[in-house]
């Protein structure tokens, strides 16, 4: 079974775009826009193993988020993007966290 990453973000066609940018990843995608949203997810996808955030959200908003999911998973993996890249930046982040955590062809630093 593939591991479950929940990607969470403002900007829609980021969030929409960034699966099909990296369908070639062995991991199912689903998406989250709000609170309700993730909380949703959080309740009914038992398989979220990671959720990585984005950088256009408030940080007051990153922050609930962050702590919401800890609260009610602590089993998943939490990965909060910078600012400073822009949203271009999203697919190569997404990218890296997942074949950190999740592809076993790692290559040496």
């Amino acid at each position: 079974m593939k591991p479950v990453v929940l990607l969470i973000g403002k900007l829609r066609q980021v969030i929409g775009s960034v699966p099909q940018q990296l369908d070639h990843l062995p991991v199912n995608w689903l998406g989250a826009h709000d609170h309700a949203e993730v909380m949703h997810q959080l309740d009914h996808e038992p398989n979220i193993a990671c959720a990585i955030i984005g950088g256009s959200l408030p940080d007051d908003v990153r922050g609930d988020i962050v702590a919401m999911i800890a609260s009610q998973r602590p089993d998943i993996c939490i990965h909060v993007k910078d600012r400073a890249s822009g949203p271009d930046a999203m697919a190569d982040f997404v990218e890296r966290v997942v074949r950190m955590q999740f592809v076993n062809d790692r290559t040496p630093a």
